[in-house]
């Protein structure tokens, strides 16, 4: 693996800039060796319960379910994801409001205390706003925490270009597939599939390039007049 200040640099140019073709002078500005790389998204998960008690697998058949189930509310996953070192940083939560997504992020930048500046990339959604951390933190301590993140929106209808996405997508299939009724089973799963995926420093191969950025987002680059 890299040196740090060498792989966020790399990060930095070919997923920041040439990916979303957006912020470039800001993302470049960035004190690169002192900076941290995250994609953050979040998911609802359905809690369902059973109906009826499962039949238990046994030699020579598999378990069974009834199709019968009952709604048990939903809770929702944040899922911080740092693609250079396979790191993630997963948080179940009872909803998803501005105060927990503030929470959130204070929580990612007391992991990262020796950055000076965080660069997150990140859906544009109406609850990821600095109003957010006004709701929960003083404005003194609400300043010093906008002020260490640098955030990068991705464009509209652009969602898939986020790859904290494609770790969400990961975790609900190797992880919660599956009826799970009680927020408490869903934190207790989703903690040990991070402490595993991390283990592993599990990376994603992303091959979307600068290249292929300037053909497929064409729209979103300025148009210079000759």
């Amino acid at each position: 693996m890299a040196e740090k200040g060498m792989g966020h640099t790399a990060f930095a140019k070919q997923y920041f800039c040439g990916t979303y073709g957006k912020d470039i002078g800001s993302i470049q500005k960035t004190v690169l060796s002192k900076a941290s790389g995250y994609s953050m998204d979040e998911s609802p998960k359905q809690l369902i319960a059973e109906i009826k008690e499962p039949i238990k697998a046994k030699p020579g058949s598999v378990e069974k379910y009834d199709y019968e189930y009952k709604r048990a509310g939903v809770c929702n996953i944040f899922m911080a994801n740092e693609p250079l070192r396979g790191k993630r940083y997963v948080k179940v939560t009872k909803q998803k409001k501005k105060e927990d997504w503030a929470v959130y992020m204070k929580e990612i930048a007391n992991k990262y205390e020796d950055a000076e500046t965080i660069t997150l990339v990140m859906d544009n959604y109406g609850t990821h706003t600095p109003s957010a951390f006004y709701e929960v933190f003083s404005p003194e301590e609400t300043k010093a925490l906008w002020d260490r993140f640098e955030f990068v929106f991705t464009p509209k209808h652009g969602s898939w270009l986020n790859m904290a996405e494609i770790e969400l997508n990961v975790l609900m299939g190797q992880c919660l597939n599956r009826r799970i009724d009680m927020i408490e089973e869903i934190e207790r799963q989703t903690s040990a599939w991070e402490t595993a995926r991390n283990n592993k420093d599990s990376k994603i191969n992303w091959q979307f390039t600068a290249s292929d950025a300037r053909i497929k987002l064409k729209r979103l680059y300025p148009k210079l007049e000759a």
